[in-house]
Order: structure tokens, then C-alpha cells, then sequence
């Protein structure tokens, strides 16, 4: 199953924004591994500025005034204590070594080279109490279980890499120091999130409109290519925009216009012909009536009637592909009404039900013959015609349904091709041309709208026209 978009818009859609998208995550990503090591150092630098001062400030104690003070200054995220044994140096090939090698590079410039530092980093372990293991794991002294630093519980909830520093003091008191980064620090940048999301709905909303400029010519190419087959006289396209644009618009209106002009001429040149064809066949039935013959003038009289029919229906049909007449206001009650009437004067049964709402903006004369070789095929095949008129907001509908057996379902649309006929119910002993539906067919595209035919449920044969309002 192919999962990619149909349309050249959606396509474009979605190769701009898959690649926005493709960007914006890798700038996310990289922005966060900065990000973290920025943070990293920024809270180094901090911490070991504040061991510093504290170490400075020890220096100038005597040990029982340091027990009071270390009391006061232990606390999340930097515990303090003056009890803990010699840590042994770290190993610097891995990562922990390397990044203790760096806070003890950075105590030294605020401490000074003579100064004897530690530095080790601990992984908070799972044991209540919190933290690290391995080396670094605080001893406890007998009943000293409430000196558990607060830094190792605090640790242990927030996760991540401790730093754990000895700094001797001028006395040879070692002072050790349990610190770590804020969980603050570690948070989703919201701002820089909000920041990345502005930014790619603008770029969304600007991509959506210059995708919908670019293809929109596209689509204006081919409504007018969909509107040059009911309509060869159409207006031109503008030749504006880009040159793509242009020179395409251009090369579909000398299309246009080379396709008018050819089938002008050959309209014209067939409906010349049919017109002088009327010249011979009256001149056929002048000399018919010299006859003496009764019977075979009837017979002359019979051919020359069914070429007359032909002539003048080829005549009509020929007409029905000229859109030269004007497009105005037509009232499509009083013109059925009035074929109604005409056809009941005949000796025809014609019933209509329901009634449009309004005009109907079309070509009062086409529409007029299509409405009458509807309806008298229907009352010529099917001894009756039943219209029913369902007018809406967007379409006009006309159903016009005869009483008789139908057709076969495979000819349903060949019934509209010039000069077709049925077998049987619907051949030429009727007087039919097989023009009438092909004519109607004609003027509905004409007017932008379509015909089918259907065998209806409860017998006959019906016509749905469907003619747009808007």
C-alpha cells in the first residue's frame, strides 16, 4: 500500500516540513549536549568557589568553633564534614576520573597550588541514606548516624554524578566536601522549547502558503483543462506569474484557440452542408409528386421525409455545440410548462412535479431543445413522460421518466452517441435520427452539468440531468 500523499501539494507539504522537522531535532539535540556541558562547568566553577571561601573561612577557626560552623554550612547541595578519613586519588582513565580531574584543577586556582586536594566522584547508590559507592562511600563513626551528609540523601532522589572532595586545612585537618549539580539545572529548557516551537509553526504556516502559491497554477491549469471540455470558448488563461507559469499559460491558450478554430470551421462546413442538402430534397419531392405511381411515390414521399429528419436534427445537433447564445436567466417552470402543453396539444401525457426555485442561469434555446427531445423520446418509446424537478442551493436536477421497457444495461451510454440506434423498440421505423439524446447530452455539458440514463426501479427508462448553480 502506497503510503505517500496523492497530490503535489501534500508531497511538497511534506518534504519541507519532514525536513524542518529532521533540522530542528538535531539542532535540539545538540543544543542539549552544549547545554549540559556548560552546565556542567558553570556549576563546577561555582562549586569549587564556594569550597574555597569555605575553606578560607575554616582556616581562620579553632576546631571547635569549625564543629558549629560546619553545622550551619552542611547543606544540599554542599555537605561539609571534618571526620571522614583520606580518600584515595581517583584513576583518570575513565570518565569520573577525568571530570574529578577537572574540579581539581579548578579548586587549586581558587585554593592555590600548595594546598593538598582530592577529588573523586561517586554514583549514588540505592542504600538508604544515599550515597556513593566504592571509595567514596562515607564512613560513619558510632553514633554518629545523624551525620549522614544531606548531600548523599539528596543525591540519591536526584540521580547523577557526585563529586566528593578532601581539601586539607593549614592545621592538617581534612575537610570533606560532597557537592552536585541542582535538579533545576537539569530540567527540559522550556524556554528553548517554546522558542523551537514558535519558530517551526512559523515556518509550518509560511511553508503551507509558499507550497499553496507554487502549486496554485498547477491547479488553475487543470480546472481550466476540465472546463475546456464542456466549454472550448472558455476565457483564456492570465499569462501572469512566473516564467514557467507563463510560458505553460500561453502554450494551453493556443491550444484553446486552435481547437475553437477547428472545430468552428468544421461545424460550419457540416451544417453548410446539411443546410444545402434541404435544396436537392425538395427539389426530390416536387418531382416525387409527378409520379403516377401511387405507391412508389408514397415510398419517394417516405425517404425523402426520413432525409429531411435526418438534415434537420443533424442541423440541431451542429447547433447544439455552438455556445454562441447568451447566458441569461431562464424559467425553467414556464419553459417545461409550455412543453407540456405543446406536447399534450399532440396528443402526448406529460406530468410535472415540483418546481425550481428560482431561474436558472443557461441558454434559453438549447436548454428548450434539450427538455423537448427528452421528453418526446420519452412519450415517442414510453407513451408518457413523468418529470420531477428537484431544485437545491448548488444544482438543479430534472428527471424526466417514460413508461416503457427500458434499455439493456450495456447501451445505456451508447444511446448517447451520434447517430445511434437501438434495435427493436427504438429503431428507425419510429422516424428517430439518433440524434435527440446525443443533442441533449451536448447542451447539459454545455452548461456545465451532466446526464445518465438509468432503468428505473419500477420500470421505464429515466433521464437525470444535473445542472450546477454555482
Amino acid at each position: 500500500m502506497n503510503l505517500l500523499p496523492r497530490s503535489l501539494f501534500s508531497r511538497l507539504v511534506l518534504v519541507l516540513l519532514g525536513g524542518l522537522l529532521t533540522a530542528q531535532l538535531l539542532s535540539f539535540a545538540i543544543h542539549m549536549h552544549d547545554r549540559g556541558e556548560l552546565l556542567a562547568q558553570a556549576s563546577g566553577m561555582q562549586s569549587a568557589q564556594r569550597i574555597a571561601d569555605i575553606v578560607r573561612l575554616l582556616d581562620t577557626m579553632t576546631p571547635a568553633e569549625r564543629n558549629k560552623i560546619v553545622k550551619v554550612l552542611s547543606a544540599p547541595p554542599l555537605t561539609v564534614r571534618l571526620d571522614r578519613g583520606p580518600l584515595s586519588p581517583p584513576e583518570a582513565e575513565n570518565e569520573a576520573g577525568a571530570r574529578a580531574a577537572l574540579f581539581t584543577s579548578l579548586l587549586l586556582r581558587y585554593l592555590g597550588d600548595g594546598r593538598l586536594v582530592v577529588v573523586g566522584m561517586a554514583q549514588p547508590g540505592p542504600y538508604p541514606g544515599g550515597g556513593g559507592g566504592g571509595m567514596h562511600r562515607p564512613q560513619r563513626g558510632d553514633g554518629d548516624a545523624d551525620l549522614t551528609p544531606p548531600m548523599m540523601h539528596y543525591g540519591a532522589r536526584g540521580g547523577g554524578l557526585t563529586f566528593v572532595a578532601q581539601v586539607g586545612l593549614q592545621d592538617g585537618t581534612l575537610a570533606t566536601f560532597d557537592t552536585r549539580q541542582l535538579p533545576a539545572t537539569e530540567n527540559w529548557p522550556f524556554r528553548v522549547l517554546l522558542s523551537i516551537g514558535l519558530l517551526l509553526t512559523a515556518v509550518i504556516v509560511v511553508s503551507l502558503i509558499a507550497v499553496r502559491w507554487a502549486t496554485r497554477p498547477l491547479k488553475t491549469l487543470a480546472d481550466a483543462a476540465d472546463e475546456l471540455g464542456r466549454n472550448i470558448n472558455r476565457p483564456p488563461l492570465a499569462e501572469t506569474g512566473p516564467t514557467e507559469v507563463v510560458s505553460a499559460a500561453r502554450a494551453f491558450n493556443t491550444m484553446q484557440s486552435r481547437l475553437a478554430t477547428y472545430l468552428r470551421e468544421r461545424t460550419q462546413v457540416l451544417a453548410a452542408m446539411s443546410h444545402d442538402l434541404k435544396t436537392p430534397i425538395t427539389r426530390l419531392r416536387l418531382r416525387a409528386e409527378l409520379l403516377e405511381d401511387a405507391q412508389l411515390r408514397t415510398k419517394f414521399g417516405n425517404d425523402l421525409q426520413e432525409m429531411e429528419a435526418m438534415v434537420a436534427s443533424a442541423l440541431d445537433f451542429l447547433r447544439g455545440m455552438d455556445n454562441g447564445e447568451t447566458v441569461r436567466p431562464v424559467d425553467v417552470n414556464a419553459l417545461l410548462e409550455s412543453l407540456q402543453a405543446d406536447l399534450c396539444e399532440t396528443g402526448g401525457t406529460v406530468t410535472i412535479e415540483g418546481r425550481a426555485m428560482g431561474p436558472y442561469p443557461g441558454r434559453p434555446q438549447a436548454l428548450k431543445r434539450c427538455f423537448s427531445n427528452l421528453l418526446e423520446n420519452a412519450i415517442k418509446y414510453g407513451r408518457s413522460a413523468q418529470v420531477i424537478v428537484d431544485d437545491g442551493a448548488e444544482r438543479l436536477q430534472i428527471s424526466i421518466r417514460d413508461e416503457g421497457p427500458g434499455l439493456p444495461p450495456e447501451q445505456l451510454e451508447k444511446v448517447f452517441e451520434p447517430f445511434y440506434r437501438v434495435e427493436g423498440s427504438r429503431n428507425r421505423d419510429t422516424g428517430g435520427t439518433g440524434l435527440g439524446l446525443a443533442i441533449a447530452k451536448n447542451v447539459v455539458e454545455l452548461h456545465g452539468g451532466h446526464i445518465t440514463l438509468r432503468n428505473h426501479a419500477a420500470g421505464g427508462l429515466e433521464a437525470v440531468m444535473a445542472l450546477p448553480r454555482t
